[in-house]
């Protein structure tokens, strides 16, 4: 099957479509709500990162010209689950009859999901043939000038690379052939490169990060960045082992334990599920100070906590003449919150690279992600030095000059992350 790509929008047209897999789910809802509130000045945009001074110049689509959509296989619908959320806390309850009738449109654009290669259409070539159709009656009907995926769904366990991942080809030939070989998060993204669309991964999924699929974005000249979004505790991380590093400080041991309810929670109580989450969350630091760090990372779930997550670090580290210290400290937040504004800032990000002409992997977009493909950059300093440069660079080749010596084809690119889909080192 040939790339799919967007007819033209209306001469007029700046709308951008945001399909998000998982869409009933409490980060796209509140995704949905928070972009109703900004559309309708009800809200500050306080942690959206492109409302920054940084970015004012950049040419970002604006929040009232978004337009929802999403799959999902869960049938509670927006509304309730918004309502859900305000009890919750995780925003004001006044906030909800003034977007009331933007949810509704929202839901009148969701479609039944694909938990499975097989859930209802027999098999995996079927299935992305009707989710790749989804997003193409989505943007035709919306009169889009374009369309970016996002990834929300819950996570998956790790998968084993396998001969069908690693082109094209061998990939297409595969599920012509009726052969399941992609997990679902891979399913959506192959869906989105086919139907013209940009794609972004917030989970620790495998989503477009097998080498086909790059292999297909750059192919089909559509942006894609990703993984697992970077909100609570590993934004901490990220922030302090550069301290360590920069003043000579040498960690020893570095052990956190994670306590969440809400779905995410119930979801990484699975083991294997558990493990994509937890390869991530270790990795970061150890890449910036550049050596094995003792210590573990343990996600607990507990139901009790709803929509909220508690993060307890304890770090061992050892100073001049052999002195031994400690550091402790502990994140609380509502990851829904936390995640909202960064998911609008990415599709605002993709779609802006879209317009400049960029395909393939956006290494700069770094900077959201625990697991930053194209780049092995964790330091947030830099990685937000690195998002400011390409933002507002003139064009798409200053763009790539911006990215740095870990964009794609240098020895960092994104075969390097790929060839190991689920995060296994």
């Amino acid at each position: 099957m040939s790339a799919h790509h967007a007819p033209s929008a209306p001469a007029d047209s700046t709308n951008v479509g945001i399909w998000i897999v998982g869409a009933r789910g409490s980060v796209a809802t509140t995704v949905a709500v928070g972009a109703a509130a900004l559309a309708g000045k009800l809200a500050s945009p306080t942690g959206c990162v492109t409302e920054l001074p940084f970015f004012r110049d950049a040419d970002l689509p604006h929040h009232t010209e978004l337009v929802f959509g999403g799959h999902d296989m869960v049938g509670v619908p927006l509304t309730k689950r918004a309502a859900q959320l305000a009890e919750a806390g995780v925003f004001p309850a006044h906030l909800l009859p003034q977007v009331e009738d933007a949810l509704r449109a929202a839901e009148e654009e969701i479609r039944p999901g694909a938990a499975s290669g097989e859930d209802q259409d027999g098999d995996q070539w079927a299935t992305v043939t009707r989710l790749a159709a989804d997003l193409v009656s989505f943007r035709e009907r919306n009169a889009l000038e374009q369309v970016v995926v996002v990834n929300l769904a819950s996570t998956e366990a790790p998968v084993e690379p396998r001969a069908a991942h690693r082109s094209l080809p061998e990939l297409r030939a595969a599920l012509e052939s009726g052969a399941d070989v992609l997990p679902p998060s891979a399913l959506y993204a192959y869906a989105a490169f086919q139907a013209g669309c940009g794609y972004v991964n917030f989970t620790p999924s495998v989503g477009a990060s097998l080498p086909a699929l790059d292999e297909f974005a750059r192919e089909a000249g559509l942006p894609y960045a990703g993984r697992d979004g970077k909100t609570g505790e590993t934004l901490v991380k990220t922030a302090l082992a550069p301290m360590f590093l920069h003043r000579a400080l040498r960690v020893r041991a570095w052990s956190g334990t994670n306590l969440l309810g809400g779905g995410d929670g119930a979801t990484l109580a699975d083991p294997d599920a558990a493990r994509s989450k937890t390869e991530t969350k270790t990795r970061a630091v150890q890449d910036i100070l550049g050596h094995p760090v003792e210590g573990l990372v343990h996600i607990d779930n507990v139901p009790e906590m709803t929509e909220w997550k508690t993060a307890w670090d304890h770090v061992l580290f050892e100073g001049f003449l052999g002195n031994r210290m400690t550091f402790q400290f502990t994140w609380q937040g509502c990851d829904s919150a936390l995640a909202a504004p960064l998911v609008l800032d990415l599709v605002r990000l993709v779609a802006m690279a879209r317009r400049r002409g960029e395909g393939g992997l956006l290494p700069a977009l770094g900077f959201f992600f625990k697991e930053p493909m194209g780049s092995r950059e964790h330091d947030l300093t830099r990685q937000f030095d690195t998002l400011v440069s390409w933002a507002t660079a003139d064009d798409a080749e200053d763009a790539e000059d911006a990215e740095g010596p870990d964009a794609p084809g240098g020895p960092d690119g994104p075969g390097a992350p790929a060839a190991t889909p689920g995060g296994a080192a």
